[in-house]
C-alpha cells in the first residue's frame, strides 16, 4: 500500500506523483471535463442557473481544487493537447453553449464528454484505491439521526472527544442545529466542562451544506445506510470524504464499528484514509411546454425529432444528485403507469408496469434488488434499469453504460400521471408530456473505506446482510471400496 505523506512544508509528497500544495486536497471531490460541442436537444440545453453565479463557480474551480482535482486536472490537460484538433473539427458553433464559463449539468454533455468524465473517474478511483490520503482536517461535519435519543448520546460522546484539547488538532465541529437545544446532547454541559468548546462547537443546516460545502474538511455519520444517503442528499454537489459508523440495520455502506471510534479516527487523521468513489446520478425534471390537453403530440417525436428554432418543447424544473436510485412509479393511482424510455437520442421501449427503477451500482442492493434487478459491484460504471412489476413476460432488467443519458417520460396519451422520487425523497408528480433525464454526475461520493480489498468487503456485505447464496452444502458420495464390499458380503451371509 503506497502512502501519501505530509511534509514539514505543508505539502504532500508521493514517490510517483509531483508535490501538491496543501490547499489542493483540503476540499471534497468534483470531476471536471473538457470543453466540447454539445449535441443535445435544445430542450435539454436550457439552463435554469444564474449565468453570473455559474461564471463565478467556474472561476473558483481551480482555487477550490483538492488533491483529487489536481489528478483530474493533469489528466484533462494531457487529453486536451491530444484532442484539440478533433474538438475544433466537430464543433457546431451556432448550437454550442459556452461550457467554459458555465457550471454545466452532466445532461448537457456530449457523448465524448461523458466518456471522458467516466474515464477520469475510473482512473482516479484506481489511484485512490492504492494510496492513502493524508488530509489536514480542521473542520468536521457530524450527522446522526436527530430523533434517536441513543444515537444523540453517542454523538455527544464523539463530539466531546473531538473537542478535547488532548487531540493533536483543535477541531471545529459542526452538528445539526436541532441539537443546540436538545436535552440529551446537552450543549451547556459540554461548554461547562471546557469553555473553549463554545467557539469550536457550531451548527449546520441544509442551507449551509448547499451553499458552503467546502467549509467541511471531513464528514462523520452515525447511523445506517439511510443516514449516509441523507449525507449524500445534503451535499448535492461537492461532498467531503465521509466516514460512517455502523449503527443501523444492514450496513452496506457503513463500514466502521462505533466501539472503536477513537482508534478509527486517530488512525484516519494521523495515517491517512482510503477513499472509494461512488458513482452518483444527476436527475433533472423536464416539464412540457405543450398544452396538457393536447394529446395529438408524441413524446417520442419531441425527444428524438428536430425542434424548430426558438421553439423549446421542454424546460427544466429542478435537478437532484442521488446515490441510490431514481424511481418513476404510479404513485397513488390505482392503475399501472405508462412510461417511455430513451437512451441518448434513441427510443428504447415503452413500459407498462407499476414503475421503473433506475439505480446506481451502490443502489443495486436497494429497491433494484427488491424489483428483481441484478446485484452490481459498486466499482462498475453502469446504470441499472429495472421494471417494477411489469405487465409482460418478456421485460428483463438491463444494464447500460454510464456514458449515456437516459430519459424516462410519461407519454401524452397516458391515462394518469406518474410520480418520481430521488433516493426516496422529494416526491414529484410527472404529468403527461414530462420526463426525467438521468446521467452520471460529475460529483462522485467519496466514501472512506477500511484497509483491504473492496471486492472482498462487498461480497462479505451481501453475504452477511442478505445471506446471498446461502444454502446447506450438498453431501458428498461415499465411495465403494473392497473393505466395504467384504463387509456387505459378510452381513448378507449371516
Amino acid at each position: 500500500m503506497e502512502r501519501v505523506q505530509e511534509s514539514s512544508a505543508g505539502q504532500v509528497e508521493n514517490d510517483e506523483e509531483s508535490s501538491t500544495s496543501e490547499s489542493e486536497y483540503q476540499h471534497a471531490l468534483e470531476v471536471v471535463f473538457d470543453e466540447d460541442n454539445a449535441k443535445r436537444r435544445k430542450s435539454s440545453l436550457v439552463s435554469s442557473e444564474n449565468p453570473q453565479l455559474a461564471q463565478q463557480t467556474a472561476k473558483k474551480r481551480e482555487s477550490t481544487s483538492c488533491f483529487v482535482h489536481q489528478l483530474l486536472e493533469n489528466q484533462r490537460r494531457s487529453r486536451r493537447s491530444q484532442s484539440t484538433i478533433i474538438h475544433n473539427e466537430d464543433r457546431l458553433c451556432d448550437k454550442t453553449p459556452d461550457m467554459h464559463n458555465q457550471a454545466v449539468h452532466s445532461r448537457l454533455l456530449t457523448k465524448r464528454q461523458l466518456s471522458e468524465m467516466a474515464v477520469n473517474v475510473r482512473e482516479l478511483s484506481k489511484k485512490l484505491g492504492s494510496i492513502r490520503l493524508k488530509l489536514k482536517v480542521k473542520t468536521i461535519f457530524l450527522l446522526t439521526k436527530a430523533h434517536d435519543s441513543d444515537l444523540i448520546g453517542l454523538t455527544r460522546d464523539i463530539t466531546e472527544w473531538l473537542l478535547s484539547k488532548e487531540r493533536d488538532t483543535l477541531y471545529t465541529i459542526y452538528v445539526e442545529n436541532t441539537l443546540e437545544h436538545n436535552r440529551v446532547f446537552d450543549v451547556q454541559g459540554l461548554i461547562s466542562k471546557d469553555p473553549s468548546h463554545e467557539g469550536r462547537l457550531k451548527y449546520w443546516n441544509n442551507e449551509l451544506c448547499k451553499k458552503q460545502p467546502h467549509l467541511f474538511d471531513f464528514a462523520i455519520t452515525l447511523g445506517g445506510d439511510g443516514t449516509l444517503l441523507y449525507a449524500s442528499w445534503l451535499f448535492q454537489r461537492i461532498v467531503p470524504p465521509v466516514l460512517s459508523f455502523a449503527l443501523g440495520s444492514l450496513g452496506f455502506l457503513t463500514k466502521f464499528d462505533y466501539a472503536d471510534y477513537q482508534d478509527t479516527l486517530t488512525t484516519a487523521f494521523k495515517d491517512g484514509i482510503t477513499v472509494s468513489l461512488r458513482l452518483r446520478f444527476e436527475a433533472t425534471i423536464m416539464r412540457t411546454q405543450t398544452a396538457r390537453d393536447d394529446r395529438m403530440h408524441d413524446l417520442v417525436e419531441e425527444l428524438i425529432g428536430v425542434e424548430a428554432e426558438n421553439n423549446l418543447t421542454h424546460k427544466p424544473d429542478g435537478s437532484y444528485t442521488i446515490l441510490n436510485d431514481i424511481v418513476v412509479d404510479r404513485g397513488p393511482n390505482p392503475t399501472m403507469s405508462s412510461t417511455e424510455l430513451f437512451m441518448d437520442e434513441k427510443f428504447m421501449t415503452s413500459v407498462q408496469a407499476d414503475g421503473v427503477c433506475v439505480a446506481t451500482p451502490t443502489g443495486s442492493t436497494a429497491y433494484n434488488l427488491a424489483a428483481g434487478g441484478s446485484l452490481c459491484h459498486p466499482e462498475n460504471p453502469v446504470i441499472l434499469v429495472t421494471a417494477i412489476c411489469a405487465h409482460t413476460l418478456s421485460f428483463r432488467p438491463v444494464i447500460l453504460p454510464d456514458t449515456v443519458v437516459l430519459r424516462v417520460g410519461v407519454p401524452y396519451d397516458a391515462r394518469t400521471s406518474s410520480w418520481a422520487s430521488f433516493d426516496g425523497r422529494e416526491r414529484v408528480e410527472l404529468h403527461p408530456g414530462d420526463y426525467v433525464t438521468i446521467s452520471a454526475s460529475r460529483y462522485p461520493f467519496a466514501n472512506v473505506m477500511p484497509q483491504g480489498s473492496s471486492s472482498e468487503d462487498w461480497i462479505g456485505s451481501i453475504s452477511r446482510t442478505l445471506n446471498w447464496n446461502s444454502r446447506q452444502k450438498q453431501k458428498s458420495f461415499k465411495e465403494w471400496d473392497e473393505q466395504t464390499m467384504e463387509g456387505m458380503s459378510g452381513r448378507s451371509k449371516q
